[in-house]
């Protein structure tokens, strides 16, 4: 394999795999620190991951092309788990197989969740010395509007037909009257069944022909059946909260801000880990920090084994991070070895439009169930308008937005 900057990149089905290069050769190792780079600058969630991956991956390195980077992004879309995690480890994964793409998702994943770790201590610390969390009164309705715009940009972006509308207007109301954890699947379910019956509107593709390798679909399945009997049977709180992660790293689709109402009727409303007020701070903070979303599970695995010690914390963040992340890296590594074939079948093209209408009605009622907790008045209602105004109107970073409201907290 040419060991310089890939000019004219063969497409997406027909490249061949890496195999036999060695991991830190001088080119994977530039693109790990590209990876490092990304992770440490790339603000906004999976829409600016992605600007920023065709900045860098595309314009300034060259590794794939703009139509194989849009491909693989589109691929992610369609497999639940995090969008923009999944995209750069199956660039990981053509470039230097396997073991590249392990380590490609580590150096991703790490910075947002060794903060998020730390934020979970400190919460603990505050709450059990009794400091009030009166300075996260503003950023409290801050995140309160970031999921408002999350679930206007998403559905402005996926949600164009009036089938889609009209699903995602029942799977809003649906999920704020029955909120409860068993309901999203379901929703998600039939949302992708119900547009799947529309496949003839799709375009036909030939010659298919799919090969299949089960190996990762396998240990998918194996580790998903082992934590659910390993959660109901020894209620152990540490295999009970991976069962949790694993299953929703399992179902989720269209990134971080659809883990948001998931993660809230299971671990604040359900199981009651953490107070709203937790909840909603750690996620506002997750907003102000690079990388990836689902790093708000490290957060959560931390508070929820809060009784078990500092100790048991980092425990339960290592369990919320691999929880939540392993299902969309074995869905990745599994798909993507066939996708150039599979991208052909119409009912996959044809389930997304009512996996993605049911997904932005779910962050719609996320909004309003997570606003119940915060006290309505004028004050409040107004930073959450005014913060859905600056990430509509402005280009202000969400980092300046959240910093502002801790200052504004501790001050006043």
């Amino acid at each position: 394999m040419d060991h310089g900057l890939i000019k004219e990149p063969k497409p997406v089905e027909s490249r061949p795999w890496s195999r036999g290069q060695k991991i830190l050769s001088p080119r994977n190792y530039i693109f790990l620190k590209d990876v490092l780079w990304l992770a440490l600058t790339a603000f906004g969630g999976p829409q600016a991951h992605i600007s920023m991956m065709f900045k860098i991956l595309v314009e300034k390195r060259r590794y794939l092309t703009e139509a194989e980077l849009i491909e693989l992004n589109a691929l992610c879309q369609i497999l639940p788990g995090p969008t923009s995690t999944q995209t750069i480890t199956a660039i990981g994964f053509r470039m230097g197989g396997p073991n590249l793409a392990y380590l490609t998702l580590l150096v991703w994943i790490a910075p947002a969740t060794i903060i998020m770790t730390l934020m979970g201590l400190t919460m603990s610390y505050l709450q059990a010395n009794n400091i009030s969390l009166r300075f996260t009164r503003f950023i409290l309705p801050m995140a309160v509007g970031f999921v408002s715009f999350a679930a206007y940009r998403i559905s402005s972006k996926v949600v164009n037909t009036k089938t889609g509308i009209g699903m995602m207007v029942i799977s809003a109301n649906i999920s704020y009257f029955f909120n409860m954890p068993w309901v999203y699947p379901i929703l998600l379910i039939a949302g992708g069944a119900v547009t799947a019956l529309r496949y003839k509107a799709q375009p036909i593709e030939p010659d298919k022909n799919i090969k299949i390798n089960w190996s990762n679909f396998i240990l998918y399945t194996a580790v998903f059946i082992a934590a659910a009997v390993l959660g109901g049977t020894t209620q152990m709180r540490g295999f009970k909260l991976f069962e949790n992660f694993y299953r929703n790293g399992s179902l989720i689709f269209g990134g971080g801000q659809v883990l948001i109402p998931l993660m809230y009727s299971q671990f604040v409303e359900f199981k009651q880990y953490l107070t709203s007020e937790e909840f909603l701070s750690g996620f506002a903070i997750v907003q102000a920090l690079p990388g990836p979303v689902f790093a708000f599970c490290s957060y959560l695995g931390a508070l929820a084994m809060r009784d078990y010690g500092i100790g048991g914390q980092l425990l339960g963040s290592l369990i919320g991070t691999v929880g939540i992340f392993l299902p969309g890296t074995f869905l990745i590594f599994f798909v993507i070895r066939f996708w150039g074939e599979l991208r052909k079948y119409r009912v996959i093209k044809a389930s997304l439009e009512g996996i993605n209408a049911v997904s932005s009605g779910m962050v719609a009622a996320a909004a309003i169930l997570l606003y119940h907790p915060i006290d309505t008045n004028l004050a409040n209602i107004a930073i959450v308008v005014g913060t859905f105004c600056l990430l509509l109107w402005t280009e202000v970073p969400p980092p300046y937005i959240i910093l502002t409201g801790l200052l504004t907290g501790l001050l006043f």
